[in-house]
């Protein structure tokens, strides 16, 4: 890698006097000699095939070049003070990367927006997403794959934070059969119908997502398959109402109406692995998100 002519001292200086339009009280506020000032500026231009200042009288100002220079300026050292912050958590334990276990019963671009906040005060840690469902969820836990989660159910030997709830709603496509005959169905009437479920994402794959006992049965890998299937009149569905508020408003989807309410609301946690042995970085980013719960 060729190595820079000019130094990070040389920009950083060049930024001072800008901003200070005076060698003098660019010295003052870097806190080093005029003579200094006026070399490391002196360097920066030697060392460029342009010049990126120069002085008129008493005040020094930016060539046309170097109003270019001054931007890059900026983010070259904005790019070292945040190596410098790096180093400094590492140093401390921090973690490089951290991953975050999340349910399929989430809403997964309200958890999206969470963590972006995390990250932009803390970019040197990577995050990664693990999206989960049913069992999927326990095993990122037990086999350590995710320092965090949002689950629907809290793992036996784990502790939780409730942080919000999602309303499973049972729907259909409004010209489905299942509103053939326009009145309340009991719950053997419902099950005459197909069912769309989600697959557990698990290994052993022994749940269903919100399987109902119908006598037909589709099984799919995603909600997002899930409601594309509802929308194709292929069955009815239990589907978080979060997942699908667009529909039930447009009329894409309608709600099946039952003699027993069968609408879950199904409290959501937040889990932190390790508890008080996790990590800086893994706690920090629990504590961010416990301040923000899901809608």
């Amino acid at each position: 890698m060729k190595l820079p002519k000019t130094t990070l001292e040389q920009w950083a200086t060049l930024i001072a006097v800008h901003e200070e339009q005076s060698f003098a009280a660019a010295a003052e506020r870097l806190n080093k000699s005029q003579s200094s000032i006026s070399y490391n500026i002196k360097r920066l231009n030697d060392s460029l095939p342009v010049d990126a200042i120069t002085l008129k009288g008493r005040k020094a100002e930016l060539t046309e070049q170097g109003k270019v220079l001054l931007r890059k300026a900026y983010c070259l050292l904005e790019t070292a003070n945040d190596i410098e912050t790096s180093a400094h958590y590492l140093s401390a334990g921090w973690e490089a990367e951290l991953t975050i276990a999340v349910d399929a019963l989430i809403y997964v671009p309200e958890v999206l927006n969470k963590l972006a906040s995390f990250s932009n005060q803390y970019p040197q840690t990577r995050l990664r997403i693990l999206e989960t469902t049913l069992s999927a969820t326990d095993e990122a836990l037990f086999e350590k794959k995710a320092q965090l989660a949002y689950v629907a159910r809290i793992p036996q030997g784990f502790m939780g934070t409730p942080i919000g709830s999602a309303k499973k709603l049972i729907v259909a496509h409004p010209k489905h059969a299942i509103f053939a005959k326009q009145q309340v169905l009991t719950e053997n009437e419902l099950r005459q119908h197909r069912q769309i479920v989600v697959r557990d994402s698990g290994i052993k794959r022994n749940q269903d997502a919100g399987w109902l006992g119908a006598e037909q049965r589709w099984t799919v890998s995603s909600f997002s398959s899930l409601i594309d299937a509802v929308k194709n009149q292929v069955g009815f569905a239990s589907i978080p109402e979060r997942f699908i508020r667009q529909e039930l408003e447009s009329g894409e989807l309608k709600q099946v109406p039952l003699q027993l309410d069968n609408n879950q609301v199904i409290t959501l946690y937040l889990i932190l692995a390790e508890g008080e042995n996790a990590g800086p970085a893994a706690k920090a980013l629990y504590q961010h998100l416990k301040a923000l719960p899901l809608s």
